[in-house]
């Protein structure tokens, strides 16, 4: 297979998660120039997700493109190393060698985007390499605030819509969508030796590491997800007036963020908060009840 094959293969299997996501990517109401900025976006986040997880496929090519040896491509650390360093060459206004990167060529030329969120988004991958719990909720937002709000900042840039205010509102609504998204996946991301829900918070409903191991979850289990998930329903809510500070189709889009967060919340707690069999999902109807209840400004 030709190089040019190779590497639009290894960019269009990352760009392909964007169908599994809670929320909307780059629905198609939306401009074209927004479309291709976020979808340029999205695959560069999913590439520095997938690289800290270990979840290239296949690694080998994607450290081609990055210029590391394939021997080293189950290397996170190392690998994250070379995506940053693709970054900065793409901002300095050089040629980056991974086609995903180099899809952002373009709006880091016109100052649309800046390298900032990206740091973020590794800085939290690389802290996901030696950080498997976090003792408190307050831990857990911290590393949220690296892992989740660059996503609602980028939106903001490419959207051309960044208030103070607005900046808030986004941080409450990316922080909450990542705490669901690590309730829906404790079962996953245990098997990563990874547990995001705050340790003093176990301790308090008396939940043990191997609890969360277990095929279903115990009453215990299920009082400390509930709890959680009330907890993000909170800081949901908190940052759903986002969607009210803007018009036309970026609400659409905003709308459709808060929805899937409130989705994927309805579909835990209509799971009885048993996560533990797998992420419990929500339905496209579900979805798009949620979505207009954002609208008209529902509760």
């Amino acid at each position: 297979m030709a190089t040019d094959d190779l590497r639009l293969r290894d960019a269009s299997a990352v760009l392909a998660k964007a169908a599994d996501e809670n929320f909307p990517v780059a629905p198609f109401f939306l401009p074209r120039a927004w479309r291709d900025d976020l979808m340029a976006v999205y695959g560069v986040v999913r590439l520095i997700d997938d690289t800290g997880d270990g979840d290239l496929d296949p690694a080998a090519g994607h450290a081609a493109h990055l210029g590391v040896d394939p021997d080293a491509a189950g290397d996170p650390l190392r690998m994250l190393d070379a995506v940053e360093a693709d970054l900065r060459e793409v901002f300095g206004g050089g040629d980056a060698g991974h086609p995903l990167v180099r899809s952002l060529a373009a709006p880091a030329a016109r100052g649309t985007l800046t390298l900032d969120p990206f740091l973020d988004l590794i800085a939290a991958n690389r802290q996901d390499q030696h950080v498997g719990r976090y003792e408190t909720y307050d831990d857990l937002v911290a590393y949220c605030a690296l892992s989740a709000n660059p996503i609602g900042r980028l939106v903001l840039a490419i959207t051309g819509t960044e208030t103070p205010e607005r900046v808030r509102r986004s941080d409450a609504v990316c922080t909450a969508l990542q705490i669901v998204e690590h309730i829906q996946d404790v079962a996953e991301d245990l098997r990563r030796d990874r547990i995001y829900l705050p340790i003093e918070d176990m301790k308090r409903f008396h939940v043990s590491e191997p609890d969360l191991a277990a095929p279903t979850a115990g009453a215990s289990v299920r009082a400390l997800v509930a709890y959680e998930t009330e907890r993000a329903r909170r800081l949901l809510n908190e940052g759903t007036p986002l969607v009210g500070s803007v018009h036309g189709r970026l609400k659409l889009l905003l709308a459709g963020f808060v929805a899937g967060g409130r989705a994927a919340v309805r579909a835990i707690v209509a799971s009885g908060y048993d996560v533990l069999p797998g992420p419990p999902k929500p339905t496209k109807p579900r979805l798009l009840r949620e979505a207009g209840a954002v609208l008209r400004g529902e509760g």
